[in-house]
């Protein structure tokens, strides 16, 4: 996530739009590997609801310290996910998810779990959009998809930003009616959303009063728990 993090300026969660305005937010954040195992129950205490934790990259990389991050915040009670960070130029979309998958990348029953979440972004020193047409690149996080759901029962939360959204997928909106957005924007407000979604979640700071980067879940707790469900 920190190809988004170097294109602007940090700033406060605080959203501004007329319509978000009026919509009730939960505060979370979301750590990898760089930030150890934070106070979890400090942060529960400064008001996160929900954390999501880096698990694995590409077919080649797994945080060291995910299981120490995820328990933590299992033990802390938050609500929780984990995140693949996606390299569709190092391996088929389903051959990330079993990935995922082996590497402790499950979802549990237990009304606290968020489904997987899907990072694609840019990476440093990789061809723009991996070398893939927009074609190929949907049908790349199709295959993650459906792959995913057949592993775990669920379709993965899409990370991404709109500008990555419009230059790599050609703005689709295949996956807007099934799989929530979580948008990377450092900025005051979200701005612009991709693909036809309307927001999930949205990160918008990469420091803040709660330890990694900083989010903000749009909608009520009972809405948030009911990502939870089977």
């Amino acid at each position: 996530m920190a190809a988004f993090a170097a294109l602007t300026v940090a700033t406060t969660v605080v959203p501004v739009t007329t319509a978000q305005a009026t919509q009730q937010t939960l505060a979370g954040f979301d750590i990898s590997e760089s930030q150890g195992v934070p106070d979890m129950a400090a942060a529960k205490a400064a008001g996160a609801v929900f954390a999501f934790v880096k698990d694995t990259a590409g077919t080649g990389y797994v945080n060291p310290n995910f299981l120490a991050q995820f328990r933590a915040a299992k033990d802390a009670g938050l609500i929780r996910g984990l995140y693949h960070y996606a390299r569709p130029d190092g391996g088929s979309g389903a051959d990330q998810a079993r990935y995922l998958h082996d590497h402790d990348g499950k979802w549990y029953a237990d009304g606290m779990s968020l489904p997987p979440v899907l990072d694609v972004e840019d990476t440093q020193g990789a061809a723009p959009c991996y070398g893939l047409t927009p074609d190929a690149m949907v049908a790349w996080i199709t295959d993650f998809s459906t792959t995913l759901r057949a592993l775990v029962g669920h379709v993965p939360i899409i990370y991404t930003s709109t500008r990555w959204w419009k230059a790599c997928t050609g703005n689709s909106t295949v996956f807007s009616g099934s799989h929530v957005l979580w948008l990377a924007r450092y900025a005051p407000d979200p701005g612009e959303l991709p693909g036809g979604w309307s927001l999930g979640f949205w990160q918008s700071a990469t420091t803040g009063p709660l330890p990694g980067d900083q989010d903000t879940y749009f909608g009520t707790l009972t809405q948030l728990k009911g990502l939870t469900t089977g």
